[in-house]
């Protein structure tokens, strides 16, 4: 049955300039060295120990990975990511479609969040020409050159621009390769529709980012680590915006929970970080967790000496290195922290806001001299 749907191509999209923004990178911006609350007690115990599994963890070349909320973004912390992804302390950053967002904004324009609610009255909320715009053509392009959607996003921002395939050589690649390699065929005849619809020229198309120095997944790109976003359908606003395509983000969001399924596969001995993610982190991880737990005992070597460190800023009374809470008690409906505790290994909870907690992790791989 055919329901109706929205014209998107309806709306009237607005210049990205025209928005007020919250966030100002060179006003809000955290740097390494920047001075936090201190930690005490059961939590001072709880950094010690992820900053001597972190520091044994790279020693041994085993992973550590990060995944985050948008918040984490949208605080301003990407220098602190930067100097984490420098220093090879950290080897696989994951974020969810918010976090894309606001870390190209802030390239694109060094400012980055909006006013919901008075723009939702407006009818402008997420109708921002050059986010939707931007965003969505790295990404189609980036899952027809075999790219994952972080990756896609990254890449775009550290060159500054990509190339756009002539019509001509997308409409030959989707002929030559409809029957050997049908998925290759499908990708290119996804972009030639794009490259038709919005009358793209072929070649280099230049877009400066004056502030991709405060960009991390344009970091990561320039390591290269892994940064992998686990979006959700109709979640970001670059959804709103005619030039998004469903086929492209499948192709590019699944490239990368299956890189981010790889590293958790080889996480034996490694550290996972989770901040400030109440659903992506945990709903990606356990999944990912669970088929390289399949190939391991396939093996005959199965995952086990793993350690979790989950941080958000909610309190909780549980001590979560005793395991799951019974079901009576608040904790036991932190999913954040149930998944975890349900993976095995080592799983360990701090209560912190993103601003206090990051920079002091830093700070103690820095001092540790691992």
């Amino acid at each position: 049955m055919k329901y109706p749907r929205l014209d998107r191509n309806a709306l009237k999209m607005k210049p990205l300039s025209e928005r007020p923004n919250r966030v100002i990178f060179e006003r809000d911006k955290v740097l390494p060295g920047t001075k936090a609350r201190a930690f005490a007690g059961a939590e001072k115990k709880t950094m010690d120990e992820a900053i001597e599994r972190i520091v044994g963890a790279r020693k041994g070349k085993r992973p550590v990975m990060l995944a985050f909320g948008a918040h984490l973004i949208k605080n301003c912390l990407s220098p602190v990511l930067i100097r984490l992804m420098e220093k090879g302390w950290v080897t696989h950053l994951a974020t969810n479609g918010a976090g894309v967002i606001h870390d190209w904004e802030l390239a694109f324009q060094g400012g980055t969040s909006e006013e919901v609610r008075a723009n939702v009255a407006r009818g402008e909320f997420g109708n921002w020409e050059e986010t939707g715009y931007f965003i969505n053509l790295a990404i189609n392009v980036g899952a027809y050159e075999g790219r994952g959607y972080g990756e896609a996003v990254g890449a775009f921002i550290e060159n500054e621009g990509l190339e756009i395939p002539s019509s001509s050589m997308l409409e030959g690649e989707a002929v030559k390769n409809l029957k050997p390699d049908p998925a290759r065929a499908a990708a290119a005849a996804d972009l030639l529709e794009v490259v038709s619809r919005f009358d793209l020229k072929p070649g280099f198309l230049r877009v400066p980012h004056p502030f991709k120095h405060s960009s991390a997944q344009a970091d990561a790109h320039r390591l290269g680590i892994p940064f992998t976003s686990h979006p959700m359908f109709g979640q970001d606003i670059i959804y709103n915006h005619g030039m998004n395509r469903g086929s492209a983000i499948g192709r590019a969001a699944e490239r990368d929970f299956l890189t981010f399924a790889d590293g958790v596969s080889r996480l034996d001995g490694g550290v996972y970080i989770s901040v400030g993610s109440a659903v992506m982190s945990p709903m990606i991880f356990e999944k990912s967790f669970s088929m390289g737990q399949n190939l391991a005992l396939q093996r005959g070597a199965p995952i086990r000496n793993h350690y979790m460190l989950v941080v958000d800023i909610a309190e909780s009374r549980w001590d979560w290195s005793r395991g799951e809470p019974p079901e009576n008690t608040p904790d036991y409906y932190h999913r954040f922290c149930k998944s975890f505790c349900r993976m095995g290994g080592a799983m360990r909870y701090i209560s912190a806001d993103n601003r206090d907690f990051l920079p002091a992790l830093l700070a103690g791989l820095e001092q540790s001299g691992g």
